[in-house]
């Protein structure tokens, strides 16, 4: 009875009402009707406000797209770069590029310049043929592509170099992977040599357009271009089509030369002054900015000239359309010459203080000089009288020594003093003091690495006969398929202890968790590159600097459109005379400098082997690097990517299917900017696709190390312990590591003992139960660091 009589109150109501609706007993009924607001109106007015957002956005959009539009198709806008690219050698792109010009400038016959501007279509476009088979030359022109146009030949279907698809061609396919890695901007297909009867044409192009429709972007259109009516077609769509371009582009001012010129230095009598006329895209460009010259390197401008656009939009008077074009090309409308207070100094490597105390090691030079000392003094003997002292050796006058100089080393019973081992020996002190022992060792471990360390690269000796290069390039193969099979297990050495040999190795308890100083025993090199505390900060700062210096329409800055001519100050005699010999296949790119992006630094690359290129690509190889528009020279170092840890391990091969880091010496350039990496062929000296990437960030201080396994077999197994030998050949050796943990392949982890015998076994107690087939390991490490670029950039190579 309790149960049904109980009392059931209402739940309390104001869980989510607002402070308003609570306090509306305590005010007047005055006050009520302002202060109570039904839900009707307060829903209609989050209505209306969220409609009124959505509108401002739209507007906003549409006025950023116009602004877009009205600049890209403006009398003051640089022409339009259209690039026709063949997919296949059967494809005649020049008669395609004449009959796209001759439309454009309303012009039945007669040659035509390749940059028109068409007053019938309101625009001005330059057309870029591609030659087929110079990857060079379409890597560059698809880097200032604003719309590439690939051609199909309905010919190509019956060649035999076709691929499966048929209109594409080996060379084709693989320019195809390069452009999506520098990022397409808008593409179009052309169809070519298509039937005549209406029937055919059509059944002839949708079976075009199925093979081809895969290897293209979805927004991608096909349009037939045999008649002067289809391309007429073309260019009305084309006309209010909106261009996208990519990112990286799109950051920084670039210039593509027309016109190449050099004129003479008469101060420097090896430098000159390179002049580069064309139009001026994406940015403006300021006169005391660093220019970046693709594949010559930075330099300052000593000048720019704003000249006469040679192909006005606008038609004017009859009178004036009859003026001469090398007048038109001549005429200077304004000069801007830089200030030396403001002008961006060139400085590519940091001025290494001797005084600093900061690094220890030798450099090059001084190595260099010391080998050289070292091999004249093996080459150098001296024969003195039996029982001379040292004392007394130091004052016999040598017949060959002009300064009367003689060595201060001796023998006390040979008639022969030979000063190969570089330390003294006699009948008393057979054996070496530990001192000079140790200095010996350090020689004899610096030779030792440096002839049997993975990380040297191919003798680059043009004196090599073919059997040689065949014979290292079989060596390199095998090293190759050898690390794929035993990664990073070497041999100790039997004529060479392994504490010397691997002196500059450690042993870490854990390579996730265990620390590893990044300012501890740099290289020579690295008192030569710069480095930021806060990059990230460093490039937001930068990039906003510049867009500042864009909208204020400074009078040093050249607007983004404008036909100017660029004076590049203290360039190499040999690298403009190149340059002008490329202009005519390839078009030289200028593109602006960020602040600090002249400046040497430790770059790192995402990067993954190309699937075309199937030779092994070795650590510290000399490779050539495209970066947007900068091109250099540098010898990586490969290590993985590991996410939980500070430390990153070594790969001495980049290896396929998978992706790493590369590491180099190279200018500054602020991300995110694509990666294609070129690499000689074997037998060609046409370069080849080796590897595409981006960058990833700039940092000296991440630790890369290489690893190394030395391993050993268990000779006596009884339980827990077990007798190891083969790992070290020597007592000394295995007293000399013993504080290093071992491990074996079968997942046991152990310790050392101490020494057996005297030829370099040991005791060694593991975790659990040892087999006798099992391997003993031994994991050591040292940092590595990519090799220093002997030249930086590769126009003379080319």
């Amino acid at each position: 009875m309790g149960g049904s009589r109980a009392q059931l109150n209402k739940p309390h109501k104001s869980r989510f009402s607002t402070k308003s609706s609570r306090n509306l007993h305590k005010t007047s009924l005055k006050d009520k009707s302002r202060i109570a607001k039904s839900e009707r109106n307060v829903a209609k007015g989050a209505r209306a406000a969220r409609l009124q957002r959505n509108k401002m956005l739209r507007e906003q959009k549409k006025a950023a797209l116009l602004k877009e539009k009205r600049a890209s198709s403006s009398s003051t806008s640089a022409p339009l770069v259209i690039l026709l690219f063949g997919l296949s050698a059967s494809v005649n792109v020049e008669s395609l590029a004449e009959d796209l010009l001759r439309v454009l400038s309303n012009d039945g016959a007669g040659d035509v310049s390749s940059t028109v501007a068409s007053s019938e279509y309101k625009m001005r476009i330059t057309v870029l043929k591609a030659p087929h088979g110079n990857l060079l030359s379409c890597m560059e022109m698809a880097k200032v592509a604003d719309l590439i146009a690939f051609v199909a030949s309905t010919n190509s279907l019956y060649e035999e170099n076709a691929s499966d698809f048929g209109y594409i061609d080996s060379f084709g396919s693989q320019c195809l992977s390069v452009f999506r890695q520098l990022g397409l901007p808008n593409t179009v297909v052309f169809l070519r040599d298509l039937p005549s009867d209406l029937k055919g044409k059509n059944e002839l192009k949708k079976m075009s357009i199925s093979n081809l429709a895969g290897e293209f972007p979805e927004d991608c259109k096909f349009y037939p271009a045999d008649t002067k009516d289809e391309l007429h077609k073309f260019l009305w769509l084309f006309k209010e089509q909106r261009l996208t371009v990519p990112h990286w582009r799109n950051q920084r001012p670039y210039l593509m030369s027309q016109k190449v010129d050099v004129v003479a230095d008469e101060l420097n009598s090896g430098k000159c002054t390179l002049l580069l006329t064309g139009y001026l895209h994406a940015h403006s460009l300021s006169v005391n900015q660093l220019v970046h010259v693709s594949g010559a390197g930075d330099f300052q401008l000593q000048k720019i000239e704003i000249l006469k656009d040679p192909n006005p939009l606008k038609l004017r008077k009859e009178s004036d359309a009859m003026d001469s074009d090398d007048v038109i090309d001549v005429e200077v409308v304004r000069s801007l010459d830089p200030d030396s207070m403001t002008q961006e100094p060139l400085v590519v490597e940091n001025v290494l203080d001797p005084l600093a105390g900061e690094q220890t090691w030798p450099t090059e030079a001084e190595m260099d000089e010391a080998d050289r000392n070292q091999k004249q003094k093996r080459l150098k003997k001296r024969i003195l009288p039996r029982g001379t002292s040292e004392y007394q050796a130091a004052w016999i006058l040598d017949e060959t020594d002009d300064e009367g100089s003689a060595s201060g080393s001796d023998t006390d019973d040979g008639m022969v003093l030979d000063e190969t081992e570089g330390y003294f020996r006699g009948p008393k002190e057979t054996n070496n003091s530990d001192v000079d022992d140790d200095d010996q060792a350090s020689l004899d471990d610096r030779d030792a690495d440096e002839e049997t360390d993975t990380d040297s690269v191919m003798m680059e000796d043009d004196n090599l006969t073919k059997e040689q290069i065949e014979e290292e390039i079989k060596k390199i193969k095998a090293a190759h398929a050898e690390d794929e099979e035993y990664p990073d297990e070497v041999d100790t050495p039997l004529d060479n202890p392994a504490r010397k040999r691997f002196t500059k190795y450690r042993g870490l308890k854990s390579f996730r968790t265990s620390s590893w100083d990044p300012k501890e025993s740099l290289p020579p090199e690295y008192a030569r590159i710069f480095a930021f505390d806060k990059f990230a900060k460093t490039q937001k700062h930068v990039i906003a600097k510049f867009l500042d210096m864009e909208q204020e329409n400074r009078y040093d800055c050249v607007p983004a459109g404008q036909y100017a001519r660029l004076h590049i100050k203290e360039v190499p005699t040999p690298v403009a005379s190149k340059l002008c010999l490329l202009a005519k296949t390839v078009p030289i790119i200028a593109s602006g400098l960020f602040q600090h992006e002249s400046k040497m630094s430790v770059l790192h690359f995402s990067i993954k082997k190309h699937d075309t290129y199937d030779a092994p690509i070795k650590a510290k190889e000399e490779l050539v690097f495209h970066v947007g528009f900068r091109q250099f020279v540098a010898r990586p170092v490969f290590s993985t990517d590991d996410m939980n840890s500070d430390k990153h391990k070594m790969e001495r091969f980049l290896h396929a299917g998978r992706f790493s880091v590369a590491s180099i010496y190279a200018p500054i350039s602020f991300p995110p900017l694509p990666l294609i990496v070129l690499k000689s062929a074997e037998g060609s000296a046409a370069p080849a696709i080796a590897a595409v990437g981006s960058l990833r960030s700039i940092d000296p201080d991440r630790i890369i190390l290489k690893k190394i396994v030395l391993t050993g077999y268990p000779q006596r197994v009884s339980k827990l312990k077990a007798s190891v030998r083969y790992m070290f050949h020597s007592p000394e050796d295995v007293r000399w590591f013993k504080p290093v943990e071992v491990y074996t392949k079968c997942g046991r982890h152990g310790r050392i003992k101490e020494p057996v015998g005297t030829h370099g076994a040991m005791k060694c107690t593991f975790n659990g139960v040892l087999q006798q087939h099992d391997t003993v390991c031994m994991s050591l490490y040292k940092r590595a660091y990519p090799k220093w670029p002997e030249h930086r950039f590769p126009i003379l190579d080319t």
